[in-house]
């Protein structure tokens, strides 16, 4: 039973899945139907497929038949149809044929008359074009007959204009006329006649501006410069008035030179007319124009072009920039003086280009100036070239934004030059305080620099400043920075704000970079001593009290008040700050030296048992370097002295700490022990003198406390009491370290074991020993417990 039902289910899905394909071949292209038929030989009811397609075919077939027999009536009347209109198609043919013979033949008649119309316009046309061709043709002829007058009486500039509107306006309506020919072939030759003329007076005129453009642009900027002075004199006149005065001066020095070099046949109109009249003319003046402008951007480029020597001399400047004004002048006259031949574009081109070049040509040639005097020069230069040209209506503004340029150029070769300056004032001062003998001299030294000290000035002659002599020389030679960055912001159209931010600028690189570096040089030398150091406090320190009178001399030269928004403020305080600092750690650094030199002379026996009842030799020597050394301080400031007589102490109780605990000394005796401490007790009766005052009770004393509670634990064998109250925050040893205290018993219990190796059956040893060994266990535990 279940088998057949398989079988059924199996039956229905191959007939399925036969009428799929089937479907599919019905609906796909013959190309593709290759796979469908091979998925029907792959299975295995092909047998089953061919009867099902046999049968589909019969009921197309079927399918077929039928509705060829329901439209085979429907074609069988419209062919009856289509045989009974052929007829009459034939008969409308007839018809129209016979219309269209009639229509020819009545219409020949109105055709002949149309043709007869059209001729007798023809004729009419004709007649009116040969009227209009005649009344072009007189005004040419007249022209034309001008033309030969005007070239007969050699007036050629009447002629250009007159060759011009017959060239241009009259022939070409008339040009396919024959009589016209022999004008046309005569016009060349007459053009260039003119031209040869013209051509030759224009190489004369460019030959002459050539050869006096140095001049007129000396002339020019020799104007500019006195009307600049007399503008500063007479009431500070209107600039633009002056530069209108200037401009008509130089004009009349211009009209001069042309006037000696002019040909005298042109007396009539002058050279320059030439050009003008040649402007009239389309062909000339496009050739005058090419040719002119050509030959003046030839002659731009060689004024522009500098010399490789321009930056050694004032002078090789000023001929470049006397070449550049003539040019100019000579283009903004004619410019003003013709019609045509030049243009305020063309003017203008040509500025930016010579603009661009001059700009580039002074950044190369002034970055090769090391002078700050001839920077200030050039500058200087620079201004008055800009403002003859401004006279003439050029723009010159990136010219003052170069001159920004040229004025950090200038501040740094002021750096360089200050910098050699304050190098010889350090190297040659003799670090000592300035003395004065007499009121005269006091008095001097005082206008030199701003100090008062009234207790000073009680006292009686000979008497002596706390600085050296350096502190006034720097000081001035800052003001003098000062003055000389001034200088080259005069006449740069600057605002007073502008010139002081740009002065507090300059002088803030002077004193942050400049003297920063060769008072660190200063301190930084090899061979300098602690005198000298000293010094060098006390004088950074008076200069950094004078900052506020720089501040006040700059707010008188500028007028510009410190309290104005964006003013900026010298940095000369932190610049002596740091250089003092510097000098301190310098102070330190080398007491550290000479205290490990000291230390070096060191000559222990760890092995000893004896005692000298004294302190070493090369300690008590130490201590009266030190006690003199602490002497000299009394002028520095309070903290100074003390920070470094704390950091000498210190450093001096670490290098003995360093001494004791040092791996070369592997062993050592009571006896070394308490000769160490008598040198620890001499240090500790240095540090309760008071070498430097402003110490509270025993606060120096403290940089030996880790030393005197290691000695004192070992020298009074106290380990009950160290092991007891280890750890609590009023214990008698609480600087011993258990690790410090364990290696030094190390080297001790060595010393004893070596030394009593015979008498190690004795009791009293054996029971110290024993002991030895119990505390340095039990130092053992205490560095276990602290460190899990």
């Amino acid at each position: 039973m279940e088998r057949g039902k398989m079988a059924e289910a199996e039956s229905l899905e191959t007939a399925a899945e036969h009428e799929r394909i089937l479907r599919e071949i019905e609906s796909t292209d013959t190309a593709c139907i290759g796979p469908t038929l091979r998925s029907v030989y792959d299975g295995e009811e092909h047998g089953r497929f061919m009867e099902k397609l046999e049968t589909r075919i019969r009921n197309h077939d079927r399918e077929i038949e039928k509705m060829c027999n329901f439209h085979y009536q429907g074609f069988v009347d419209s062919i009856t149809e289509l045989l009974k209109v052929r007829g009459e198609a034939q008969k409308l043919k007839n018809q129209v044929t016979d219309t269209n013979r009639k229509l020819q033949h009545e219409g020949k008649e109105l055709v002949i008359a149309m043709e007869e119309l059209k001729q007798c316009r023809l004729q009419q046309r004709n007649i009116s074009a040969t009227v209009d061709k005649l009344m072009l043709c007189l005004p040419v002829l007249e022209m034309y007959s001008k033309l030969r007058d005007q070239m007969k009486t050699k007036r050629h500039y009447p002629a250009l204009k007159t060759l011009e509107h017959l060239e241009h306006t009259y022939l070409p309506q008339v040009s396919h006329y024959r009589f016209c020919k022999v004008m046309v072939d005569n016009i060349p030759k007459l053009r260039e006649e003119i031209k040869d003329v013209s051509m030759s007076d224009l190489k004369d005129f460019l030959e002459s501006i050539r050869k006096h453009s140095d001049k007129i642009g000396e002339t020019a900027m020799k104007q500019a410069q006195q009307q600049r002075n007399l503008d500063n004199i007479v009431l500070q006149q209107p600039r633009i008035g002056s530069k209108r005065k200037s401009k008509k001066d130089t004009y009349i020095i211009f009209d001069t030179e042309i006037e000696s070099t002019s040909p005298k046949s042109e007396q009539d109109s002058g050279i320059l007319d030439v050009e003008d009249e040649e402007d009239d003319e389309e062909g000339a003046r496009e050739t005058f124009e090419n040719y002119y402008r050509k030959q003046r951007r030839k002659q731009a480029r060689l004024v522009l072009q500098p010399p490789s020597n321009m930056h050694e001399t004032l002078d090789g400047y000023r001929k470049y920039f006397n070449q550049i004004v003539g040019f100019f002048v000579v283009e903004d006259h004619i410019l003003h003086t013709t019609q045509g031949l030049v243009n305020r574009a063309y003017i203008d081109e040509l500025w930016e280009m010579a603009l661009s070049k001059t700009i580039a040509a002074l950044r190369t040639h002034s970055s090769y100036c090391s002078d700050p005097n001839l920077v200030l020069d050039l500058k200087n230069l620079i201004v008055l070239f800009a403002d003859t040209l401004q006279v003439y209506g050029f723009p010159v503004n990136q010219l003052f934004d170069m001159l920004l340029e040229i004025r950090d150029q200038y501040s740094e070769t002021l750096l360089k030059k200050w910098a050699g300056i304050f190098r010889n004032i350090l190297d040659s001062d003799n670090y000592s305080p300035i003395p004065v003998t007499s009121e005269e001299v006091y008095k001097k030294v005082v206008g030199q620099f701003p100090f008062q000290d009234i207790e000073l000035e009680k006292q009686p002659f000979p008497k002596k400043f706390p600085f050296s002599e350096f502190v006034p020389k720097v000081y001035n030679q800052i003001k003098e920075f000062i003055y000389a960055c001034l200088k080259f912001s005069e006449d740069l159209h600057l605002s007073s704000t502008e010139v002081d931010d740009m002065i507090r600028k300059s002088t803030n690189l002077l004193l942050t970079r400049t003297l920063s570096n060769s008072l660190q040089n200063v301190i930084k030398r090899k061979n300098i001593g602690l005198t000298e150091l000293v010094q060098i406090i006390i004088n950074t320190t008076h200069l950094e009290k004078s900052c506020k009178y720089l501040e006040e001399f700059i707010t008188n030269i500028t007028n510009v008040l410190p309290e104005t928004v964006h003013t900026t403020k010298l940095y000369g305080t932190t610049t002596f700050k740091d250089a003092r600092h510097a000098a301190e750690e310098e102070i330190y650094t080398n007491l550290n030296q000479k205290i490990d030199q000291f230390l070096q002379l060191a000559d222990y026996d760890w092995m000893t048992g004896d005692l000298d009842n004294k302190a070493s030799d090369y300690l008590v020597d130490l201590i009266a370097f030190l006690r003199s050394t602490f002497a000299v301080f009394t002028h520095l400031p309070g903290k100074v002295a003390q920070t470094a007589c704390m950091s000498a102490c210190k450093h001096l109780a670490t290098s003995l700490m360093q001494l004791l605990l040092e791996a070369e000394v592997r062993q050592l005796t009571l006896g070394a022990l308490q000769q160490f401490n008598l040198d620890v007790r001499e240090c500790e009766q240095f540090a309760r003198s008071g070498p430097v005052p402003g110490f509270q009770e025993d606060t120096l004393q403290l940089a030996f406390i880790d030393l005197r509670q290691l000695l004192d634990l070992f020298i009074q064998w106290d380990w009950s009491t160290y092991l007891a109250d280890y750890g609590q925050p009023n214990c008698k040893y609480l600087r011993v370290n258990p690790v410090t205290a364990l290696t030094l018993l190390e080297k001790m219990k060595d010393t004893s074991r070596k030394n009593n190796m015979f008498a190690q059956f004795r009791k009293n040893e054996r029971d110290k020993q024993k002991l030895i060994d119990t505390v340095a266990k039990q130092l053992r535990g205490l560095i276990s417990s602290h460190h899990s």
